[in-house]
């Protein structure tokens, strides 16, 4: 029996943010493009992700009336891509990512807002800034992807409230604000009124925000422009012809079916944060590959990875660190599963502290989640595992919140009947309780309040950089990152090691193609995302680090699939309503 058979100028493996930028890039130069995913849900990782960016010398900054010097941004790169400087890949992403947010704010519905500060995360390192480099996506409204909406991933349960994802900024200063001002008060109850009846009426929340709000916005401009999303429909093998990948055989509607790409493939999968056996391999702190948390979603298993491989792709094990980690607590939902929690911004606040399995400090706690986990994987060498406990008193719990553990008014006893937060009277009871020295854990939080009292930190310095201030408590003063720990009871959360996202990844060059291990392209087939090696190094620079390059370079990919040569002539969609995103096979 002949296998049933499509014709199309590009096809696009994923509808992460990297896919959907070269989808819809390609498209609006005119080529034909089918985008394919595994999931019977759109969006991947982007979906429940912040939705920032970090491109530099954008317009948006420019509006802002910042203007950084000349050649800070390749600096700032250099200093922290270290080893891994690639100064092709960097200058592709400086010069084009600014002419990709230009692209999508001018042409497509996906907007985003800049903040007039938000600092790099090493904002005093050669280059870093105080601002003008990472935004965020706008809000966006459901209602406008009409019935497809019902098939936007979710995002992450753990960084909800009531299912709403919070906006970055504002929302979440009124959230925390809500019985302390009036005026947050009206505000947090005119947002969750909206958020009530919109969840009565179409299921869900249809104030979009962060990372779902990008995947919206990007599947929006895809269909705008009749870009047909194939869902639950996995590749399963790429097709070549004298050495050029010419297409994939995909899985859609319970058959296989061959999708021929004349100008190429792209590569947009997600990386393999859930590849235990490559985790095994690159992952220092997971010996056997089990060992890591991580809240990206379970569909991210390498499949780019090992696609790409099968035809002589090269993954760059030597990358310093194989992911963009990030300290996580495993959770039970109130449904019975697991759920994880990265920290974000909690460490950062007055009144928190982290410390070892000796009861001792060992980080800067505000410092970037990158950051602290490479701390804490250096302070746990020649032990068992890795982990640590983040420490507050009641007072602050309450005031801030700490992991999935809401603050006022919201109640904690959940948490505390599952293990997850774990509570002591005193320091000595909580010392008992989560299995460390009580004289140790006493003279650790006595030593670090005799400075908090002031507002100062002697020995880590918390609170001294600008991202650890952006993320305290401005009202705390002198130090919005320092205050003590007083008031019981006392209360710990285990924190472990995850990732946001996968930095060691497919050898690309600054057209977005894929290399092999001698470096030479591999004609047709390109790789962007989390699926090709990030361009940071195996650093964290600032927020969006993931995601600034993934619309950028997905961009790219479309602009080099565009100039690739002459249209494949007779390549035309043979899906009926082919600029619809598809419902999910039954």
């Amino acid at each position: 029996m002949q296998q049933e058979r499509y014709e199309y100028d590009v096809l696009v493996v994923g509808t992460g943010a990297s896919g959907m930028s070269a989808a819809i890039t390609a498209a609006a130069q005119g080529l034909k493009v089918l985008v394919v995913e595994k999931q019977p849900m759109f969006g991947g990782t982007t979906a429940r992700s912040g939705g920032w960016l970090w491109i530099p010398g954008t317009s948006l900054a420019s509006a802002q009336g910042i203007h950084e010097p000349a050649g800070a941004a390749r600096t700032y790169l250099q200093h922290e891509t270290t080893t891994h400087f690639d100064p092709a890949r960097v200058d592709a992403f400086l010069e084009n990512g600014p002419k990709a947010i230009d692209f999508f704010t001018s042409k497509t519905c996906v907007q985003f807002d800049m903040p007039p500060v938000f600092p790099d995360y090493h904002a005093e390192a050669p280059g870093g800034q105080q601002g003008g480099r990472s935004m965020v996506t706008r809000p966006f409204d459901g209602r406008e992807l009409g019935e497809r909406v019902r098939h936007l991933a979710p995002p992450l349960p753990e960084l909800t409230v009531f299912g709403m994802m919070l906006g970055s900024g504002k929302e979440i200063w009124h959230f925390m604000r809500a019985f302390r001002s009036l005026e947050s008060f009206v505000f947090v109850m005119r947002r969750l009124g909206k958020h009530f009846i919109d969840v009565l009426r179409h299921g869900r929340g249809m104030t979009l925000t962060n990372g779902n709000a990008l995947a919206g916005r990007l599947a929006k401009a895809a269909m705008d422009l009749g870009v047909p999303v194939w869902l639950a429909s996995p590749v399963r093998e790429l097709l070549s012809e004298n050495g050029r990948i010419t297409g994939a055989i995909v899985e859609h509607e319970g058959r296989r079916v061959q999708i021929t790409a004349a100008r190429g493939v792209v590569l947009a999968c997600g990386g393999f944060p859930h590849d235990i056996e490559r985790r095994k391999q690159l992952f220092a702190h997971a010996p056997t590959g089990t060992e890591h948390f991580t809240p990206s979603p379970s569909s991210n298993t390498g499949d780019g990875l090992r696609l790409a491989e099968s035809v002589g792709g090269w993954v760059d094990p030597t990358i310093p660190n194989a992911a963009a980690w990030v300290p996580t607590s495993v959770t039970v939902r109130k449904d019975g599963s697991q759920g994880v929690m990265p920290h974000f911004i909690d460490r950062a606040k007055p009144g928190v502290i982290a410390v070892n399995r000796d009861g001792r400090r060992f980080t800067n706690e505000g410092n970037s989640y990158h950051d602290f986990v490479q701390d804490l994987v250096a302070d746990s060498q020649g032990q068992p595992d890795v982990f640590a406990w983040l420490l507050c008193d009641h007072r602050t719990l309450r005031r801030y919140g700490l992991g999935c553990v809401a603050s006022f008014p919201m109640p904690i006893g959940r948490h505390l009947r599952s293990g997850y937060l774990k509570r002591g009277a005193s320091l000595e009871e909580l010392a008992v309780n989560i299995g460390v020295d009580a004289v140790v854990l006493r003279e650790t939080v006595e030593q670090f309040n005799r400075g908090a009292r002031d507002g100062l930190d002697p020995a880590f310095g918390k609170g001294s950089k600008a991202y650890n201030r952006y993320q305290g408590d401005a009202q705390q003063v002198p130090n919005p990152c320092v205050g003590p720990l007083e008031q019981g009871p006392f209360y710990a959360i285990r924190l472990v090691v995850g990732d946001i996202g996968t930095f060691a990844g497919l050898s690309t060059d600054a057209q977005t193609r894929v290399l092999d291990r001698s470096g030479r392209p591999i004609a047709g087939l390109y790789a962007v995302g989390n699926d090709a090696a990030s361009v940071m190094g195996g650093n964290y620079p600032g927020a969006g680090i993931t995601l600034g390059p993934a619309l950028t370079f997905g961009y790219v990919a479309g602009m080099t699939l565009a100039a690739a040569g002459a249209a494949h002539e007779g390549a035309v969609p043979a899906q009926p309503a082919a600029s619809q995103i598809e419902k999910a096979a039954a």
